[in-house]
């Protein structure tokens, strides 16, 4: 491949990371906090392209021209797949397959003192199984995940976690007990209202703790924006 073919494809790697980073778009390969990254890298990658161009310009004169397979073409393949195809967010599937993360956070956060509280997958979880629920008890909970079932058909709440990218994330459970309806359909969000129990189990997979939550009520949601969990304690 020469020049010319190499600053088009790395004009077209750097405009499909632009466009990604400018969209929601990047959120399906890494965590929120790294979108500066993805448009700095889309800059360079773009530079680096008209830099490519102007001295291979620059120098046509004086080199040899080659012969270059065609097959060299292929490397724009996996950019256009960049382009055409988002894959969508890791569910229920990676979540039966994978053990629970939770690991115990340094800390907790205070809680407003009045009203229903409103908390991520990880931090209930985290407080539930490392605080006893402390700060829990005897308030109305209302949590946001999206349902997945183990083997034995037992329903959990689920939120994946990103240390980085969607390559290492792990999921947080929340096992369910109450008033749940007849049917639950794996990778559907809902929004659970519900109040902290002290019954625990152990995830299926890998052993991990994975607390109870008694449900009170469910409301599907809309699957999120973001459906990766940044206030996980991975």
């Amino acid at each position: 491949m020469n020049r010319v073919a190499q600053s088009a494809l790395l004009f077209l790697l750097g405009a499909t990371l632009l466009h990604a980073g400018t969209t929601d778009l990047y959120l399906r390969y890494v965590k929120a906090g790294l979108r500066p990254l993805v448009l700095l890298a889309g800059a360079v990658l773009i530079a680096t392209a008209a830099a490519t161009l102007w001295y291979e310009r620059r120098h046509a004169g004086t080199r040899q021209h080659h012969h270059e397979p065609r097959v060299s073409w292929l490397l724009a393949l996996p950019v256009l797949a960049l382009i055409l195809v988002a894959p969508p967010a890791l569910g229920s599937y990676s979540a039966s397959h994978t053990g629970t993360a939770l690991t115990k956070p340094f800390g907790f956060p205070d809680l407003p003192a009045d009203g229903p509280l409103r908390l991520g997958v990880a931090d209930y979880a985290s407080r539930a199984v490392y605080d006893d629920g402390r700060f829990l008890r005897d308030r109305e909970l209302k949590i946001t995940g999206f349902v997945t079932l183990d083997r034995s058909g037992t329903p959990y709440l689920v939120r994946m976690g990103l240390n980085c990218c969607a390559a290492d994330a792990q999921p947080v459970k929340i096992a369910l007990t109450g008033a749940l309806p007849p049917v639950l359909a794996p990778d559907t969000w809902l929004e659970i209202t519900g109040r902290y129990t002290p019954r625990r189990t152990k995830d299926p997979v890998n052993d991990g703790p994975i607390p109870y939550l008694d449900v009170t009520g469910t409301k599907p949601v809309p699957a999120p924006h973001d459906p990766y969990d940044e206030t996980w304690n991975a």
